[in-house]
């Protein structure tokens, strides 16, 4: 059951403080609680939820605006809650009529909220977002009767509008770098627990031999090794195969055993097991085909839905989490596709146009991406619909009119944008968490890496805007000094 009153934000001036004084209007938790279309988003929420039955969920104002000062101040869960008791500004943001020291809810709950949203939801927070933000830029141009800022494409009229600018990179997730034998003790670690689970001691009944100790024995005396040889490494890995195949026919013996109508283990230990048996199956058939390759690896027996995505980048050959496309247009981020299995990002070229289309109306009239998008079906396809790749031509090089080395200069200049996109991957790692994914599940991690995207375009709002405002303010109040300040006025300019 969901409960949600709509009212306008409190004045900074309504809102109770334990102590004088009032909040500052230049805070910028108070410019943005001024400022979000808290209703659509609320709306966006409760999509799932009934108004009726089941017990009172949160405030959804409170939940979305906890995600979205966890990603922007880029905190823990737990973390996020204590800043939020400790900051009135923040609990203002959130809808809170005075300050409270009061815990808002318990952080396990940040999980059911990514759940909740997931990565749909959090894509149309994100439209509406950038709809409303759109929206206000058009009443205010209007009410100056001044030139537009690049706040969208307009597509009032015919003809292509708008600088699409695509590329591909890999969130990944927060787990050990994987080696095959680290994989595989930690498989037989895990088997040996569920043998012990399975186990019921009972009189003249003999536990039956895991070889434990010699097996971690027998792991030390490799990992400890500064140098490892493929010899060692290959001897090792067959060494903890045998040990972790011998597990699993324990596992099979005591199951046989058990004359139970329903299956001994939960169904966290039942897929436990069915994890460790895919395992050894990948590695006994690496194992034997001697290579190192093969089709749905499984890297992480905690997370097994990631996949090892080669990147080819410097100092990281291969990243292990979900892989990501993204599509930048007047200075907004959309998140257009993920996938924890490795793709071929040109192939979903067409879908970021149509999507572009979609939002905007029209097709744009420039598309920006790296050398992997220009193929000739991309090409073809975008000659047909009008659109101008800024990539370079196929062909040899050839004599150009006057005309045409301007329109190579235009191309060249606005390919030279596409660093723009490189630069969103790089906020978004270094400043909100994409580059750690601490979500566990597959659904919270693709719900996480929306929730950066929404934090970004946020962000972005807020530094194109509110500082724009609070730089104005600072040159007005330099402007009154400078009047006032006579024979001094240099000095205070």
């Amino acid at each position: 059951m969901i409960k949600y009153c709509s009212h306008k934000q409190i004045s900074i001036e309504e809102f109770k403080l334990p102590f004088k004084g009032q909040l500052s209007k230049e805070n910028r938790w108070v410019f943005l609680s001024q400022n979000l279309p808290w209703d659509e988003m609320v709306a966006v929420y409760v999509k799932q939820m009934s108004l009726t039955m089941g017990r009172p969920a949160k405030n959804p104002r409170i939940a979305i605006g906890a995600v979205i000062i966890k990603h922007l101040k880029q905190l823990p869960d737990e973390d996020t809650l204590q800043e939020i008791r400790e900051n009135p500004y923040l609990q203002y943001f959130l809808g809170f009529s005075e300050y409270s020291y009061d815990q808002p809810f318990a952080a396990s709950l940040f999980v059911s909220f990514r759940r909740r949203l997931g990565e749909a939801a959090f894509k149309e927070l994100t439209d509406r977002f950038i709809a409303y933000v759109n929206r206000v830029q058009e009443k205010a141009d209007k009410k100056k009767k001044s030139t537009k800022e690049d706040h969208g494409p307009d597509c009032s009229g015919s003809g292509n509008k708008g600088h699409l600018i695509v590329d591909a990179s890999v969130a990944p997730a927060d787990i050990k770098y994987p080696t095959d034998l680290d994989l595989l003790n930690e498989a037989r670690l895990k088997s040996e627990l569920l043998i012990d689970k399975l186990y019921t001691p009972e009189p003249g009944k003999v536990k039956l031999r895991t070889y434990r100790r010699l097996a971690r024995k027998a792991y030390l005396a490799v990992v400890h090794k500064r140098k490892k040889s493929r010899k060692l490494l290959r001897k090792a890995i067959g060494q903890q195969l045998r040990y972790l195949r011998r597990n699993i026919k324990t596992i099979e013996r005591l199951l046989d055993e058990k004359e139970i109508r329903h299956f001994p283990l939960d169904f966290k230990l039942q897929r436990l097991y069915w994890i460790i048996q895919e395992v050894y199956r990948q590695q006994n058939q690496m194992y034997q085909q001697k290579t190192h390759q093969i089709e749905h690896r499984i890297v992480s027996i905690s997370q097994p839905h990631i996949r090892p995505i080669v990147r080819g980048k410097a100092g990281r050959d291969v990243e292990f989490g979900a892989k990501l496309s993204l599509s930048l247009a007047a200075g907004f981020s959309y998140l257009d596709y993920i996938s924890w299995d490795a793709y071929n990002e040109s192939t979903f070229l067409k879908d970021h146009i149509e999507s572009y289309r979609l939002r905007f109306g029209c097709y744009p009239e420039w598309v920006s991406a790296d050398k992997i998008y220009g193929s000739r079906e991309n090409r073809k396809y975008m000659k047909s619909h009008g659109i101008k790749y800024t990539g370079h031509a196929l062909g040899r090089p050839r004599m150009l009119t006057d005309d045409q080395r301007k329109r190579v200069r235009e191309r060249k200049k606005l390919n030279g944008q596409r660093s723009k996109i490189e630069g969103k991957f790089g906020e978004g790692k270094r400043k909100y968490d994409l580059d750690c994914v601490k979500a566990r599940l597959p659904e919270t991690s693709e719900s996480w890496i929306a929730a950066v995207i929404f934090a970004m375009n946020i962000a972005r709002y807020l530094r194109v805007i509110f500082l724009s405002l609070m730089a104005k303010a600072e040159n007005w109040i330099k402007i009154l000094r400078y009047l006032l300040a006579g024979k001094d006025r240099l000095a205070y300019v």
